[in-house]
């Protein structure tokens, strides 16, 4: 196995995670084995479309060198089955069975047809958590509906809340990155998890009903509540909170032409106070140092002249400063501002690449190279985070047919020169 690592020192250590998802779920496959699981990626013997999405290693198209693939897959062995064939279908059988968790994002019912569904699956295998990612859900109106990143972010919610207030009738904006399908992979880890919890009580598996659409729909921050409870619509505002009321512009630029994204001014006498005297000692608080800003600090006003004014006047004081210097004096003074920063950016900072040793450095034999990817989201002192390289297509299959499941090499080359696998 891969990076193989004790399984007690693992936090899912003891699990097998059979991963059937394409781009709808195949993060969730990966968190989990970062977490140490076991899991095994299935493709059809044509590959996973994933492998098709670019951009490709040194822009050579080259589905073994999708960078997207190889980002979204790490940590995972990878095979080949045909589950039209008969015998791909009784080969998944067999593998569930030995399984802990199986994850798809197949339609609705895809899998009922081949009679690979739940209530197949898990009579082979009681204790099976079989969690499925969809567009709408397994029932309802929509569950036949298409999808795309796009619709999940438009139908969930969250597009109508990103765009610009300072380009009048401007439309909506999706944010990018793959946003919809990674928000409903990770509310499906978050369900496959506590599944297993259950199971860890009760000695029972269960079916993980997964909607990318409802999943997006509980990352809209204060839209629904707002529109439920008080009647009223948020709107879009350039770079800062949706909000039903319009809030002053949050996107200040700075002297060496970067921005920094400035929050919190109002929030209490204290803070700002604080800000005011860094201010005035650069000789630019201007008349912000007035009792009347002082009272409206203590009352937290957010909106108004007033507030226009006052924050015109940190956006001239931010204006003659460069980035850095602006950004570590309001941190050192307790503000969270921020420098909104190009992906080389972080890259290049020592707290994220030397300090915290967030960036992972992976290795690809196959190519005599190491690679940089995103690491460990988090730090578990007692269950390390691990990853490895995405698998090649069908990297694994003699070692899982044949030590899995004990076919021998002449029964795996049949297979093989059959298309089931």
């Amino acid at each position: 196995m891969p990076n193989e690592m004790p399984k007690e020192e693992s936090a899912l250590g003891d699990l097998t995670v059979l991963d059937l998802c394409d781009e709808k779920g195949h993060l969730v496959g990966k968190l989990l084995g970062e977490m140490g699981a076991r899991v095994i990626k299935i493709e059809p013997p044509e590959g996973d479309s994933a492998r098709d999405v670019a951009p490709f290693r040194a822009d050579v198209r080259d589905r073994s060198q999708s960078l997207y693939f190889w980002a979204f897959n790490t940590a995972k062995e990878g095979i080949t089955l045909n589950l039209e064939d008969p015998r791909g279908r009784d080969l998944l059988r067999k593998l569930a069975a030995g399984a802990d968790v199986l994850l798809e994002s197949f339609d609705p019912g895809r899998l009922d047809s081949l009679a690979l569904g739940y209530a197949d699956l898990s009579a082979v295998n009681p204790s099976l958590v079989m969690t499925s990612i969809t567009a709408f859900g397994q029932d309802g109106p929509y569950r036949d509906y298409k999808t795309s990143d796009l619709v999940a972010m438009a139908m969930g919610g969250v597009m109508y809340s990103c765009g610009y207030d300072d380009l009048p009738g401007s439309p909506p904006i999706r944010p990018s990155g793959w946003h919809g399908y990674n928000i409903g992979a990770h509310y499906a880890t978050l369900g496959t998890l506590a599944a297993l919890s259950w199971r860890d009580v009760s000695g029972e598996g269960q079916h993980v009903d997964a909607s990318i659409h409802e999943a997006c729909s509980c990352t809209t921050e204060a839209a629904m509540p707002t529109y439920i409870y008080q009647k009223e619509l948020v709107h879009r505002q350039t770079g800062r909170h949706h909000g039903v009321q319009p809030t002053p512009k949050t996107l200040c630029p700075t002297s060496d032409g970067k921005l920094i994204n400035v929050f919190a001014v109002f929030t209490s006498l204290n803070q700002w106070l604080s800000l005011v005297t860094w201010m005035d000692s650069k000789g630019m608080a201007e008349d912000l140092m007035d009792e009347h800003y002082r009272n409206m600090a203590r009352m937290r006003v957010r909106a108004g002249p007033e507030v226009d004014h006052a924050f015109e006047v940190v956006r001239r004081f931010i204006a003659a400063h460069p980035a850095e210097e602006i950004y570590r004096g309001a941190q050192g003074r307790k503000f969270p501002w921020g420098i909104i920063r190009a992906p080389e950016d972080t890259l290049e900072d020592p707290h994220f690449a030397e300090d915290r040793g967030f960036f992972a450095q992976v290795e690809h034999p196959e190519l005599g190279e190491t690679h940089t990817y995103a690491g460990r989201p988090y730090i578990a002192n007692a269950t390390p985070w691990r990853t490895f390289r995405s698998p090649l297509l069908g990297e694994h299959n003699r070692s899982v047919y044949g030590n899995d499941l004990g076919l021998s090499s002449e029964e795996i080359a049949r297979l093989t020169s059959d298309g089931v696998i």
